[in-house]
């Protein structure tokens, strides 16, 4: 019988040495291979663990003797305890549960699982993955469980799994061993859980909307789409510099040109740039293009993307984000950049927040160094990201973004020197960025100049040159508005993580040596 620690078992929580155990199951593993297959695949459960409990939970123990319903269940043992020589309890894990676990009880006995069943059991190791047959009842306690007559283990276990009272407690391991971290805490499970209803949710509100969802290439000659630092790869056979891409907006807009109206995509970006609680290098977005509207209409249809995504994912709109309410329901705010500043950080004056001078010189006080050819509206929406960003708690959307770091914007037609942009700001962090597309083929190129030379002045984020796309725009794009939501940002909110690694299956980490 296996001497590693028995996590039902209180009374002896000691040490585990790691190693000892390891060689001892890969012992039992050598044994099963003398017996014949020692990991079979014939064996296929006909009922999961948690519709069996949501279904016969409520019977009583009598009724459930009357009803004689035989199961058949396969599942990961986390549980294990004995009771005598002659029976023995487990519990068995599953991936059925929708937000709970989808565990059940196995009650093993010696004349109902025979001899040969139960001795096998007792050599059984937690971690393992069992097949069981039997009939459901309720204990004295009225747990429903299975009374085993068939139990077959269908995977041996060689690494032990961690305490069940502490799991895995370094944060880091938590990410690095995802798969662990997965079997043994009943949070993280929920976490990527409602992530995926978060998902479905939103590509069937894109769907119902009209939107096509689209697939645009991953690897791009020229980085475009958006402001940022690409990582740089090379491509063997047409020997060629290819950037992995950092937004595909530039050929979802190739799509509205070849008209197919409204589209969207859900999948990675990739930005060479620093990792930290709300950065990753590689991560998902939504992005989506509709052919006939603006900027306003995108707020409003953005917010109600992101509300229904929170009711369908959670139940309500009114979340708890790290013990602070996060209200969804309520119609988003709207503030300009320096409407912004005024309202969060309101000992600055009008005219000191139209003073090229006073801005630059205040900005050093943050420690923010302005380019050269940072104009007055760069200048604002600098300070405004070192002054009222992080208080933007509740939902709010920033308007009216200067030209100059609007590359792809269209410029107002009242106020050409601001765009109809938007970025939507929730717990003092972005989360989308929208605008009315530009579709001025002779102005983007423009913009596109002014570009690289803002990146030959040093700005190592500034956008390259896309002739292909200015061709593009040369045939004529209708008018388009555009939106890009961080979605695992979103899903930090829809889950109360703290961490964006929380929501990211197997996020980057530096190297383990």
């Amino acid at each position: 019988m296996s001497t590693e620690h028995n996590p039902a078992d209180h009374s002896t929580e000691t040490p585990v040495d790691d190693h000892s155990v390891f060689a001892e199951r890969r012992a039992k593993l050598t044994e099963l291979r003398t017996h014949g297959v020692a990991f079979p695949n014939d064996f296929h459960p006909t009922d999961k663990c948690a519709p069996l409990q949501e279904k016969y939970d409520a019977f009583t123990r009598e009724e459930l003797e009357t009803m004689d319903v035989h199961v058949c269940v396969g599942g990961r043992m986390m549980l294990k305890r004995e009771a005598g020589k002659k029976a023995a309890f487990a519990t068995i894990q599953d991936a059925s549960g929708k937000k709970a676990d989808g565990r059940i009880q196995l009650y093993i006995t010696l004349d109902k699982t025979g001899e040969a069943a139960m001795e096998a059991f007792r050599h059984y190791d937690l971690g393992d993955i069992l097949g069981v047959e039997g009939v459901l009842f309720k204990t004295k306690t009225d747990e429903l469980t299975i009374k085993v007559t068939q139990l077959r283990l269908l995977t041996k276990s060689l690494r032990p799994l961690p305490d069940k009272f502490h799991g895995l407690a370094n944060q880091e391991t938590k990410y690095r061993q995802r798969y662990v971290d997965l079997i043994m805490s009943e949070d993280t499970r929920r976490t990527f859980k409602a992530r995926t209803a978060a998902m479905s949710s939103i590509r069937r509100f894109m769907e119902d909307n009209a939107f096509m969802e689209v697939e645009t290439p991953m690897l791009h000659v020229i980085p475009g789409g958006a402001a940022a630092k690409p990582f740089i790869t090379h491509h063997n056979a047409l020997d060629m510099q290819m950037f992995l891409r950092i937004a595909p907006e530039l050929y979802l807009k190739r799509l509205v040109v070849g008209g197919f109206e409204r589209v969207f995509e859900v999948n990675r970006n990739f930005r060479n740039e620093g990792v930290s609680p709300r950065h990753n290098p590689e991560f998902t977005m939504m992005e989506f293009y509709a052919a006939y509207v603006d900027y306003k209409w995108l707020m409003d249809f953005t917010e109600q993307v992101i509300r229904k995504a929170a009711i369908d994912a959670h139940g309500t709109a009114v979340l708890t984000y790290q013990g602070r309410e996060l209200d969804l329901s309520k119609p988003f705010e709207r503030l300009t950049i320096v409407g912004a500043i005024n309202k969060y950080a309101p000992n600055y004056t009008n005219e000191q927040l139209h003073d090229v001078d006073f801005l630059t010189k205040e900005l050093l006080k943050f420690g923010v160094k302005p380019f050269a050819t940072s104009g007055l509206g760069a200048l604002q929406l600098a300070l405004f990201e070192e002054t009222a960003e992080a208080q933007l708690w509740n939902p709010t959307y920033i308007i009216d973004y200067p030209v100059e770091v609007s590359p792809l914007a269209r410029a107002s037609d009242a106020h050409p020197d601001i765009t109809e942009r938007f970025e939507l700001f929730m717990t003092g962090r972005e989360i989308a960025n929208g605008f009315s597309e530009l579709n001025d083929p002779e102005d983007q190129a423009a913009r596109f100049k002014a570009q690289v030379e803002a990146k030959e002045a040093g700005d190592e984020e500034a956008m390259y040159y896309d002739a292909d796309y200015i061709r593009a725009l040369e045939y004529g794009m209708p008018p388009t508005g555009g939106c890009g939501i961080g979605i695992d940002r979103l899903m930090m909110l829809i889950t109360d993580s703290p961490n964006i690694r929380d929501v990211i299956l197997f996020p980057h980490l530096r190297r383990e040596d």
